[in-house]
């Protein structure tokens, strides 16, 4: 869903059950797990996306609104240090209070209040602008949700399936190798529109472009499995010394949730343990697998720069691509004022730079221009590999 000011009350409603939708096929222990610190419970994220409401809107525009639980903010506050204190990220998954009732109760009474808020009409501007920024928020936590969910329960020796009926996008055949050309010269990136879009977009800007080419679709499963078959993961020459440690210090050997039984490759998809389907896009893996891949085949990762340009002209929104781009402002870049500055603009070192979207991206939520980013050991979320030269 692309949010619009009109309509508010109604999309505000359907994209906050649109999480509740995610978990439905939790069981209440499912809420509570944090397999390592880049996920979060599933519990928690339905509480924060709650205070983000709160916190941003209800408290400062809600004349009388009295907090749900003034402990919450302590509970469910992410990273924002204006804000106040909070627990630690690691720290999560201690949270058996509040519990999943709680906060179910909370996500009613808050959404009761916001509803209220939304049929008034004093500062209306400066609240809509604060619900569209909150909803894309939720939005992203929505993506997080999955992702999060997936290595919970893939994390379970018992391999439990979290949506049966859950389909994996193939690259089509047609397509195999096929690469498009992009002459040099000077383009613009960045954002252009009217809708709504982070402040890390902002800067339109010009670049120079040396020729270039782009592969029009992503690695697949079958074309990784020959890296591997070919000692990828055993060969220091294509790796960055940096990825060289974390293959030796973690033992990998394959991407996330991929598992070698009895001579056949099978791995964890939404829809339990399945055998690896060669002609899907591979996922989960990392920049340093990323860029060693992409060194055994004799080949590179397009800038962000670059996959920006050609975006029009390519099949993208299945995985998160990874580029050969450090997450860095953009010229005339500016934080915003107070808490919601700190978003996006304190993270801007030692993480790459994704483009496109990924099966787990909510509908409507991405464009050509959103800059995703991670560190470089990140595998988690749903990213793959686009090449160039």
């Amino acid at each position: 869903m692309k949010i619009q000011q009109t309509n508010i009350a109604q999309q505000y409603q359907a994209i906050r059950q649109k999480s509740e939708e995610i978990c439905l096929p939790l069981e209440t222990e499912d809420y509570v797990i944090q397999p390592m610190p880049d996920v979060s419970p599933p519990k928690w994220h339905l509480g924060h996306t709650t205070w983000f409401f709160e916190t941003f809107i209800l408290k400062p525009f809600k004349v009388g609104y009295e907090e749900f639980n003034p402990e919450y903010n302590f509970v469910f506050n992410s990273y924002y240090e204006t804000v106040g204190k909070r627990v630690l990220r690691t720290d999560r998954g201690n949270l058996s209070r509040p519990s999943v009732t709680d906060i179910y109760a909370y996500r009613r009474y808050v959404d009761w209040a916001m509803d209220k808020l939304l049929q008034e009409t004093e500062g209306r501007s400066k609240i809509l602008q604060l619900v569209i920024l909150g909803l894309n928020h939720e939005q992203q936590h929505q993506e997080l949700l999955v992702t999060d969910i997936k290595y919970i329960l893939g994390h379970n020796p018992l391999f439990p399936a979290y949506n049966k009926t859950h389909v994996q996008q193939s690259e089509p055949a047609d397509k195999a190798g096929e690469m498009m050309t992009i002459e040099e010269g000077v383009y613009q990136v960045g954002y252009t529109g009217e809708g709504f879009h982070w402040d890390n977009e902002k800067g339109v800007h010009k670049v120079y472009l040396n020729k270039f080419e782009i592969s029009r679709q992503l690695v697949t499963n079958g074309e990784y499995m020959e890296f591997i078959q070919d000692g990828g993961y055993t060969d220091f020459k294509y790796w960055h010394a940096e990825g060289w440690d974390w293959v030796k210090a973690n033992q990998i050997k394959a991407p996330l949730y991929w598992y070698l039984k009895e001579d056949c490759w099978i791995n964890y998809t939404l829809n339990g343990l399945e055998e690896i389907k060669n002609d899907n896009a591979v996922y989960h893996i990392s920049y340093f697998e990323a860029y060693a891949f992409a060194n055994w085949k004799g080949m590179r990762l397009p800038t962000e720069f670059e996959w920006e340009v050609a975006a029009a002209n390519l099949d993208w929104g299945s995985r998160w691509e990874w580029t050969e781009s450090a997450y860095l402002p953009y010229p005339s870049y500016q934080k915003a004022e107070g808490a919601l500055g700190e978003y996006n603009g304190k993270f801007m070192v030692n993480q790459h730079v994704l483009r496109g979207a990924s099966e787990a991206t909510p509908q409507g939520h991405s464009r050509t221009t959103y800059r995703n980013f991670f560190q470089t050991g990140a595998r988690w979320q749903f990213t793959g590999i686009r090449l160039a030269k």
